[in-house]
């Protein structure tokens, strides 16, 4: 099945995990959630940028794994997604998880979140991680929600 086509531009402004994150894998992740075209810049941050944003646009004063700024669902994918690595590799570590597996799911997860999938109430939240278990299960990671 083609997958849509994704114009991307990944930052690092907090570099660590760079190597974790390889272009062509981003690519490969995302897209793997991506329903139509998108054009998505993807930041990663270190947790004062992660704070900062999360305060300022969501009035939530602590960092987050993924922010996602969605502009527009169609025809075109538009959308800011800002990983914080400080919460992602918290996260991972507390949940016993490879940290390369997390991020994608950051991704995969941030990448709906720009098509409009929410998860505020049961049925969304039902709907969106059935979705982000197929995806992840389709790129050979593990259901990030096995075992709730």
């Amino acid at each position: 099945m083609s997958r849509p086509e994704l114009s991307l531009s990944l930052q690092f402004a907090d570099p660590r995990h760079r190597p974790l994150l390889p272009r062509h894998k981003v690519i490969r992740w995302m897209r793997a959630a991506l329903e139509l075209p998108g054009e998505i810049t993807v930041r990663i941050v270190g947790a004062e940028e992660g704070q900062s944003l999360n305060r300022d646009y969501r009035a939530k004063d602590y960092a987050t794994n993924v922010l996602t700024f969605d502009y527009t669902h169609e025809p075109v994918v538009a959308a800011d997604l800002v990983i914080c690595a400080d919460v992602v590799e918290r996260e991972a570590k507390e949940m016993g998880l490879d940290l390369a597996a997390h991020y994608a799911h950051m991704l995969v997860h941030g990448t709906l979140h720009a098509q409009g999938y929410d998860h505020e109430e049961d049925d969304e939240a039902e709907a969106m991680e059935a979705r982000e278990s197929e995806i992840m299960l389709g790129l050979g990671f593990a259901d990030p929600y096995a075992g709730r």
